[in-house]
């Protein structure tokens, strides 16, 4: 019998998620007519965490709402125009290639994460989540007992 990889399991969950949180998120946002975006997102394990990264060019670090719910990571913001205009400006748009407006991104993570100890960054338009694993799910060394180092014989 052959296992699927937990790589390759993590990289299906991601590629599902993200294509589900595109096909939400694009649909446009009658109240202010700016269209709701998904930041791309990389997850890293390391043996005592898991790091994130969620790309946010534009967006204001003060703006940004993390919150941590049933295990559930989620992050949300808004992107400005950035072009200050009155409301009676009239406006012609030549080229609109930027994303802008709302953005929510989640991720499930595992059981055994210390929620309480999450900490954000934000350098140069990323932000940067440090998600601590649990101290009981942290690998460690077992010692068997019962054996003593003079007792162990070379045959």
């Amino acid at each position: 019998m052959q296992g699927r990889s937990f790589n390759s399991t993590v990289d299906r969950m991601m590629t599902l998620n993200r294509v589900l949180d595109e096909a939400l998120a694009g649909s446009w946002n009658g109240s202010n007519e700016t269209r709701s975006w998904v930041p791309a997102l990389d997850v890293v394990e390391r043996h005592d965490a898991y790091l994130l990264a969620l790309e946010v060019p534009g967006v204001d670090p003060a703006t940004i709402d993390v919150s941590f719910e049933q295990n559930v990571l989620t992050v949300r913001g808004s992107k400005p125009m950035g072009f200050e205009f009155s409301k009676n400006s009239e406006l012609r748009v030549y080229s609109s290639e930027r994303v802008l407006g709302d953005f929510e991104r989640s991720l499930r993570l595992p059981d055994f994460v210390d929620g309480e100890k999450i900490v954000a960054e934000f350098k140069h338009g990323v932000l940067f989540l440090t998600v601590p694993k649990a101290q009981g799910a942290q690998p460690r060394k077992i010692v068997v007992k019962g054996v003593d180092a003079s007792q162990k014989q070379i045959a």
